[in-house]
């Protein structure tokens, strides 16, 4: 019996590698097939995150960002991981994927340290100065911006607007 379950368990442990190296493989694959990088830049006082291909822009979302006592961080990340319907692990609670999950539909990581760009089950909250530092987006935006990105995507987290910022979002504003 236990020769049996330790085939199983190593079959099993085959199988996850084998989807795991292929997920990678795929995201490896649509970064070198990119006809241009595409990178986020996110101004925290706007409250907008610009999804770039090279110097044009692709989409403009409203986003929520982190309050004054607990500010998103500012400079040059990447997008690590990738998770769609993530599970959220608070300090005594893990709340399944799911509307209540207050990361919503989609989990992308950033290389800095716990933060990442993610729904929310708090729609309201976009717009505002209102998360614990994460990028919050609406679902629908998520879910878009998260097929147009890949592992290694470069993010921006500016603290203050810069000249070519202000007048792409001006821009926008009055088309």
């Amino acid at each position: 019996m236990k020769n049996v379950n330790l085939k199983s368990t190593t079959k099993l442990m085959a199988v996850l590698a084998i989807a795991a190296f292929d997920v990678r493989a795929g995201e490896i694959a649509r970064v070198a097939n990119a006809p241009e990088r595409r990178r986020i830049v996110v101004s925290i006082p706007d409250r907008k995150l610009v999804l770039f291909e090279g110097d044009r822009v692709l989409r403009i979302y409203d986003v929520a960002v982190g309050k004054p006592s607990t500010p998103t961080p500012q400079g040059k990340f990447a997008i690590i991981n990738r998770v769609p319907n993530p599970a959220w692990f608070g300090p005594s609670v893990t709340v399944a994927p799911g509307k209540n999950n207050p990361l919503g539909s989609r989990w992308m990581g950033l290389s800095a340290k716990g933060y990442g760009i993610h729904g929310t089950n708090v729609p309201s909250s976009i717009g505002k100065a209102a998360s614990h530092g994460c990028v919050r987006m609406r679902k629908q935006d998520l879910e878009e911006l998260f097929e147009m990105v890949t592992v290694g995507t470069t993010v921006e987290l500016q603290g203050e607007s810069s000249e070519s910022l202000t007048r792409i979002l001006s821009a926008a504003v009055s088309e």
